[in-house]
């Protein structure tokens, strides 16, 4: 039975009995929704996430890439690897760097 978490995303096809996954478990999700590439996931149930965007320099009207990494909770329903392009969602604080849960795989 998976929930619906109130976003535009496919819901996964296997089941799990994670408490922290927003389908199967109790986590709600409310705040940014944001995308990136998984970097790393040698942590058990945690993605290293990068994300890059684009900042305007007022001074020189140009814009600069930037990057930053988020830690996400990598529910096992979801199973994402390194190299896969993820959306994450905000959520409630799960430990003291975890913010942030993955809510779907991008092919």
């Amino acid at each position: 039975m998976t929930r619906d978490i109130g976003l535009d995303v496919q819901p996964p096809t296997k089941e799990c009995i994670d408490p922290n996954c927003p389908f199967h478990g109790t986590l709600p999700v409310r705040g940014q929704v944001l995308s990136g590439v998984v970097v790393s996931d040698k942590m058990e149930k945690t993605v290293v996430v990068q994300r890059i965007y684009v900042k305007k320099n007022t001074k020189y009207e140009r814009y600069e890439k930037r990057k930053t990494k988020v830690h996400a909770h990598n529910p096992p329903c979801m199973n994402a690897e390194e190299g896969s392009k993820v959306m994450i969602a905000e959520c409630r604080p799960l430990s003291k760097t975890k913010s942030y849960v993955i809510i779907e795989v991008l092919k």
